[in-house]
Order: structure tokens, then C-alpha cells, then sequence
């Protein structure tokens, strides 16, 4: 009988060994580049690069005026969206997707937020600022952005790979897309999302901390 308990014992340590390194394992989120997207996704330039893809460098003007650059966000993970705001439809939701993940990580000096308008010849600084006050954007923490059209079109198209319109940027050019794409401390690509979807916002809150801790 002594002999059965101590077996018990044994095998109750190790399941519990067991289930503590599964607990503290960590999960890793893939590194994407442009050969793992859909090639509709990926500028025709780029569709056979196989790694090494990081985000180009930007420079943008936020709500406040202020010029935005990857200097920026040196060091941050960080959410990117393309938006516009007159859009009735989805961007109203993205955009609020984002305040909840504002409100999620507001302690969390590690995670920022960055919009980019697609209508920039319309969403003046000014009109930022008033759209960036209404939807509760913390200065700190989320850059709503404009710049020029065609730099904007081409960080979408060759940096984000967040359409699937190709186009030069033009006059008559124009992008509209649901996707959140999130970019790591190296300025990597590590995830996609809706960002007019509950369930994805859940799985992005989740990649983030992994990102994080």
C-alpha cells in the first residue's frame, strides 16, 4: 500500500511539473512577410520576399500638428489602421475598437496606437483634432494622423499590406480596408485583424501581451 502511494505522489508531482511549464511557456506570434500574405495583399514588388520585411520609415502630422516619424514609436508595439473621418461605415467601428484598446492598455507605456487618414486632402489637422476629441484619443497614447496621399497610400500598400487595391495615389485613388495590423518593438509585421470584429479584437488584446510581457 505504502509502495502505490508513493507512485501516486510521484505522478501527482509530475503532472503538476508538467502543467506548470505548459503554464509558463510562452507563445510566440509568427514574424510575417510579404511571401506569407495573400499575393493580392502585397505590392508586385515585393510578393517574392521571403524575410526581413520591417515597416518603412514615415512622417506623418498628427491631431496636435506634431510631425509623427518611427521615432515616434521607438521601442513600442504598436496598432496601425487606415481610416477616414467622414466614412459612415466601418471606420466609426474601428475606431472604436481602438479606444477599447486605448482603455485595455492605458498603464502599459509599451503599447501605442497609430490611424492613418485615407482622405488626408480632407482631414485637415484641425478636423483631427475635433474628430480626435470626440472619440477620446489619449495624446499620449494614439496618433491620428494625415500627411501626404500618396507616402499615406504607399505605407498601406508596401509597408502594412493592409488592401488589396493597387493604385498610384492619385487624384482618383482611394483605399478602404477593415484590417489592424501590428507591429513589433523591430518594426515587424506580427499579426492581422478585422477591426470590425468582437472576436478578433479579442485575439489582437492577446497577441499584444504576448508581445509585452
Amino acid at each position: 500500500m505504502l509502495f502505490k502511494r508513493k507512485n501516486i505522489s510521484v505522478i501527482i508531482l509530475l503532472i503538476s511539473l508538467l502543467l506548470s511549464c505548459n503554464h509558463s511557456s510562452k507563445r510566440i506570434l509568427p514574424i510575417y512577410n510579404p511571401v506569407d500574405f495573400n499575393p493580392e495583399l502585397v505590392d508586385k514588388s515585393l510578393q517574392t520576399k521571403t524575410e526581413n520585411h520591417t515597416v518603412s520609415d514615415f512622417q506623418l502630422i498628427n491631431q496636435n500638428g506634431d510631425t509623427i516619424t518611427q521615432e515616434s514609436y521607438k521601442d513600442k508595439v504598436y496598432v496601425v489602421d487606415f481610416f477616414f473621418t467622414r466614412c459612415p461605415t466601418i471606420c466609426p467601428i474601428m475606431t472604436n475598437n481602438i479606444g477599447k484598446l486605448q482603455k485595455e492598455f492605458i498603464n502599459n507605456d509599451d503599447i501605442m496606437f497609430l490611424s492613418l487618414s485615407v482622405t488626408p486632402e480632407i482631414d485637415s489637422v484641425s478636423v483631427l483634432q475635433e474628430y480626435a476629441k470626440n472619440k477620446g484619443v489619449i495624446n499620449t497614447k494614439w496618433n491620428i494622423t494625415t500627411g501626404d496621399k500618396k507616402h499615406i497610400y504607399n505605407l498601406a500598400r508596401k509597408s502594412y499590406f493592409a488592401v488589396v487595391e493597387q493604385g498610384d495615389g492619385g487624384l482618383q485613388d482611394f483605399i478602404h480596408t477593415p484590417n489592424f495590423i501590428l507591429v513589433d518593438k523591430k518594426k515587424q509585421i506580427r499579426g492581422i485583424y478585422n477591426g470590425t470584429s468582437d472576436k478578433e479584437l479579442v485575439r489582437l488584446i492577446d497577441d499584444l501581451k504576448v508581445l509585452t510581457n
